[in-house]
């Protein structure tokens, strides 16, 4: 098989969550660790820092690994969901995997994912652990795919456990309040090895502080402890809590003396994570004339900062370019959009896609207005003729819509 007939093969065979939701959910680890058998355990030779957390893990895993390529490390990035093209989901340096590799790969797995019925995210795992060790890569920065405890990258023992933040989000799978949701996150912090805590709540302080008694481990809240802030190319109000849960990582890893990273290292790293890694889709800005800015924020949390950092611009009027997955709580999130704002509903091309009629009725609930489109990209250019040059353009709601916008 070719690249193309390769992941059309991993997309229409396999359970994935990106496209199937609850469906793809596996709820035990067994799969994984008969895969990482198979492949001889290659996560056994790699160091690594694990990323969980509701939001901000994303931009948290692409800061750290250019701060580390800045600091002279071969540093493999494994990430969740992609934008365009399943490669960015691993990457050593900012390059992403060749297709060959990733050909050569499922043709050699190909009948044993079939025998074992394995995920589409479980053998991406497997796949980005045989690549980074192939590689020799000296860290590589995991991402997990949702939750903590049970997702397929947790079967590494990592140098630090990251955990950016807690909120609702995956419901269904991670329980209803912030205490459940953070106790599966919390799955990921092993045995005697540091945690950091990017923010919290006063319902998963305790939730950390009790798993870290439990595990031996040293826990560092970064929101606490972070006073410095350093410019960065990633410009989301947001992205300041992240920032501080980089700088904390980092020096944490620093006091470990296994990796030496200077404040230059720092700066550089912070300020060229784009170019370093090529991260999309963080209050991106697509015009200047009228402003156009997307951006892949989905839950309560995410689109709160957002949504208040829109308010913050100067414009005349308002466009919002909006579609969202079938899994979504609404009541939730349509409250938190403006009703001063023009609507163009759209459905993300994806199984999961919730349909734009639906999403239209729902909105006017809430007294959001406006009308439907039959693709993101027609809803975009409409915004686009309808505006003029002092509106302000947003475009968001679900990863899948701002993909398509890129």
């Amino acid at each position: 098989m070719n690249y193309q007939e390769t992941i059309n093969w991993m997309f229409s065979q396999l359970p994935m969550y990106q496209t199937q939701g609850a469906s793809a959910y596996k709820k035990d680890l067994t799969n994984t660790l008969l895969l990482a058998k198979h492949l001889d355990h290659p996560e056994r030779d790699l160091k690594c820092i694990h990323v969980a957390g509701t939001n901000g893990k994303g931009s948290t895993s692409h800061l750290l690994a250019s701060v580390l390529q800045e600091a002279g490390f071969k540093v493999g990035l494994y990430t969740s969901p992609h934008l365009k093209d399943y490669r960015e989901r691993i990457k050593i340096n900012g390059k992403e995997i060749s297709e060959k590799f990733v050909c050569e790969f499922i043709s050699k797995n190909k009948s044993f994912f079939e025998e074992n019925q394995l995920s589409f995210f479980e053998m991406t795992v497997g796949l980005a652990f045989e690549y980074f060790k192939k590689e020799k890569t000296d860290i590589n920065i995991i991402e997990v795919g949702m939750g903590g405890r049970l997702d397929s990258t947790n079967i590494i023992k990592p140098l630090i456990s990251v955990i950016t933040n807690i909120g609702f989000d995956h419901t269904q799978f991670l329980g209803n309040t912030l205490e459940a949701i953070a106790s599966e996150k919390a799955g990921i912090i092993k045995n005697d090895t540091p945690i950091v805590i990017g923010e919290y709540t006063a319902e998963t302080k305790n939730v950390f502080i009790n798993k870290a008694k439990e595990t031996n481990s040293e826990i560092f809240f970064a929101s606490d402890l972070i006073e410095e802030t350093y410019p960065s190319e990633l410009l989301g109000d947001y992205q300041i809590y992240n920032k501080k849960t980089v700088l904390q990582t980092i020096k944490v890893l620093q006091s470990q003396n296994k990796f030496k990273v200077s404040e230059e290292d720092i700066k550089k790293g912070l300020q060229k994570v784009i170019k370093n890694t090529g991260l999309q889709g963080r209050w991106q800005q697509l015009r200047e004339t009228p402003k156009v800015i997307c951006d892949t924020a989905h839950n309560s949390h995410g689109l709160k900062i957002v949504l208040h950092q829109i308010q913050n611009e100067k414009f005349e009027q308002l466009h919002i370019v909006l579609g969202v997955v079938n899994d979504k709580d609404l009541n939730e999130i349509l409250p938190l959009f403006p009703k001063n704002a023009k609507y163009y509903f759209c459905k993300p091309n994806i199984p999961r896609g919730l349909d734009a009629e639906i999403l239209e009725k729902k909105a006017f609930k809430f007294n959001l207005n406006g009308k439907v489109y039959n693709s993101v990209s027609n809803a975009y250019q409409e915004a686009l003729k309808s505006s003029t040059e002092k509106d302000f353009i947003y475009i968001g709601g679900s990863t899948f819509v701002v993909a398509e916008v890129l």
